[in-house]
């Protein structure tokens, strides 16, 4: 079975309702935005004051951290003063190692999260393999250990998390299916079946990674698992250490906006660097577009039946298979080469202030985000005349040209059409049931020109275009959908399309068109930046970590540099394409060894410059090394004052000052041969 009931439209997936306190996650809930505080737990009057800001900002549950049994005890006297500031929200503790903070927190507040990997639970420098009578007899001593917890929870009406981090697994975890989506999922469900062996049912759960295409992978296995099993527990959502700024709403909006539209989620936090409050607004952009298009299965309305696209991931990640297509300038479509970026340009104007304004353009984007390819929208005989001057001009420079006739009804105008010799010429024609006719014209228009022909199709049309095209060459189509459908969202028209060129043997490439005709909700004619960003992450993000988009442009915005950043964003957010440098950074938390959110800063001014570089900042070591297994370097609180250096999992240097450490950072990524200087 799938782990959606929709790949196509957003169906809410149906779960138990579980009470925490008297706010009810799952079940026909809403999505539940959630927080948490970043100040000492210790600091009383500051946790109270800052759970205070958080409710008013919107956070439905607050989170906070309880590492020490002192720490878990101050819980009682923040929930106290916060019930008596006039605020209900729950509070939630989170507990890392240690059984005896658990146990007390429970005592004073609604909801405790405990992660598997390191609940009760060890990792070695020297991990050792587990015969099967070994790994049963840790589960037997996990469950003696977290057993008197879940009797505990039932007794006083608590909920419990249970919250698996992709860096935290535990070492026979690690030993039996490695650190992957499915020892996440395992290292849950262990947890689960110890809870329902005591009875215990008020649990939610989450697979947190920061890794988008992992966190996806993970959850949607959890899901299936669950469903397999006769399970509906709530999920929470959350891509963790997701970092500052906009590449971690970018990132955010990628990994749960997803999950949300196939129906997966039902509590979310936006993990940023920042102050939390700053966490609310991000988590409101994505749900917002959820809700207007998410629905409940119910008899009145049947939900589809399960779908499982053939040509696309699911449970693990493989890019859908294209036949190679050659651009100009030894650029290519393959599985091989990363997605290419290309831009909308406005052909509104004279033909000198087009060209100034592309040459403006590529200035600007030159080096990290190239433009590969250009979209030139063709009305009259004169803009297709400055269009073929303008590749004329710059083919030398840009891969692709594609000539988008967006009035015309036949190809007369494309008869003087000859294609460059250096770079890829396209036509692009949007076919639908109203214009089915004209396909053969198009077709042989291509065909006698040796033009590439790009086909922007909706459902309708595609019982029509696809026997057409049955003998067109691969390597000279691509498909796209720059329009949405009322069969499906806009995620679902793509994958419909995918599944589509599956079942006909047609394996072109797929381009990704943002759109202000393919967005979640309307947007002006030039969308605010929050609303593109969310939009173009939502679209693209879903379909790059299917392993669906060979080409993406965002069309969104009058500023096309801020469209070819935002696509390059994108890219670098499902791990499709790396063109700066990459930080995992976890938000301040009362475990944080240090003022993270300045650190980061400072960092990033130091190395925001390289490329192909991943740098893991984390305020301590909770979650482990793991959870910096995709960075290069790590820079990591140690002790209060100290920061331990890191190459991927290993450390390499302890106790270094705080205010030496950023440059003895610098200095191992020069070591390492991954430095350049700004500039260079």
């Amino acid at each position: 079975m799938s782990y959606a009931l929709s790949r196509f439209n957003c169906v809410r997936r149906p779960t138990r309702e579980v009470l925490v306190g008297g706010v009810g996650i799952g079940g026909s809930n809403p999505i539940r935005l959630q927080s948490m505080t970043t100040t000492n737990t210790l600091d009383i009057a500051g946790t109270v004051a800052q759970c205070i800001r958080l409710a008013e900002a919107g956070s439905e549950l607050i989170r906070i951290t309880a590492p020490t049994v002192e720490a878990a005890r101050a819980l009682r006297e923040i929930h106290r003063d916060f019930r008596a500031a006039g605020f209900s929200q729950p509070l939630v503790a989170d507990i890392h190692f240690l059984p005896a903070a658990a146990m007390e927190a429970l005592e004073h507040v609604e909801k405790v999260r405990i992660n598997p990997g390191n609940y009760a639970d060890k990792r070695t420098a020297f991990p050792r393999d587990y015969t099967d009578a070994e790994y049963a007899e840790e589960l037997e001593r996990v469950a003696e250990a977290v057993s008197p917890l879940i009797r505990r929870a039932k007794e006083l009406g608590r909920t419990l998390r249970i919250g698996t981090n992709h860096g935290s697994l535990s070492e026979r975890t690690l030993n039996r299916f490695g650190d992957t989506p499915a020892g996440m999922v395992e290292a849950a469900m262990e947890f689960v079946r110890i809870c329902e062996s005591n009875g215990f049912y008020d649990l939610v759960l989450s697979m947190k990674s920061s890794n988008t295409k992992v966190m996806i992978e993970a959850y949607r296995l959890a899901v299936k698992q669950m469903r397999d099993n006769g399970m509906s527990y709530p999920i929470h959502l959350g891509v963790t250490e997701a970092g500052e700024g906009e590449d971690a709403r970018i990132k955010s909006a990628v990994g749960i906006g997803s999950l949300l539209l196939d129906g997966i989620g039902d509590t979310i936090r936006v993990s940023l660097t920042e102050d939390p409050w700053h966490e609310l607004p991000a988590c409101r952009e994505i749900t917002s577009r959820i809700g207007a298009i998410c629905t409940m299965p119910s008899t009145s309305n049947p939900v589809p039946a399960p779908v499982r696209d053939t040509d696309i991931a699911s449970f693990s990640f493989r890019r859908r298979e294209i036949v190679p297509v050659e651009l100009g300038l030894g650029k290519k479509l393959s599985v091989d080469a990363p997605p290419r970026v290309f831009v909308l340009l406005d052909v509104e104007k004279p033909l000198d202030a087009i060209a100034k304004d592309l040459r403006a353009l590529l200035d600007a984007t030159r080096g990290k985000t190239p433009i590969e390819g250009i979209v030139m929208p063709i009305a009259t005989e004169s803009d297709l005349a400055a269009a073929c001057e303008l590749q004329a001009m710059f083919e030398n420079e840009i891969p692709a040209f594609v000539f988008d006739p967006i009035k015309t009804s036949v190809p007369a105008l494309f008869e003087k059409l000859s294609p460059s010799k250096k770079s890829a010429t396209y036509i692009q024609r949007r076919f639908n049931p109203a214009n089915a006719e004209i396909i053969p014209d198009w077709i042989a228009l291509c065909r006698e020109k040796n033009i590439g022909l790009v086909v922007d199709t909706t459902a309708g049309a595609r019982a029509a275009i696809v026997p057409a095209l049955e003998n067109f060459p691969q390597d000279k189509l691509i498909f796209t959908s720059s329009r949405k459908t009322p069969d499906s969202h806009p995620v679902g028209g793509y994958r419909k399309l995918a599944q589509m060129l599956a079942n006909a043997g047609i394996h072109a490439p797929i381009w990704i068109r943002s759109t202000s005709k393919n967005t979640i909700l309307p947007l002006p004619k030039f969308g605010g930046e929050n609303d593109a960003r969310v939009e173009a992450s939502l679209l693209a993000g879903a379909l790059l970590c299917d392993g669906i988009g060979d080409i993406l442009s965002v069309e969104l915005s009058s500023d096309s540099v801020r469209n070819v950043t935002l696509a390059y964003d994108i890219l670098q957010a499902t791990r499709s394409r790396q063109t700066k440098t990459e930080y995992i950074a976890c938000p301040s938390c009362g475990r944080t060894q240090y003022n993270i959110q300045e650190t980061v800063k400072k960092i990033k001014e130091r190395t925001m410059h390289l490329s192909g570089v991943t740098i893991g900042v984390m305020g301590c070591i909770v979650n482990g090394p793991g959870e910096m297994a995709d960075a290069d370097f790590g820079y990591v609180g140690g002790a209060p004052g100290k920061i331990n250096l890191y190459v991927r999992k290993e450390c390499v240097e302890r106790g270094i000052p705080q205010e030496e450490a950023v440059e003895r950072l610098v200095d191992l990524i020069k070591s390492h041969g991954k430095w350049r200087e700004p500039g260079s």
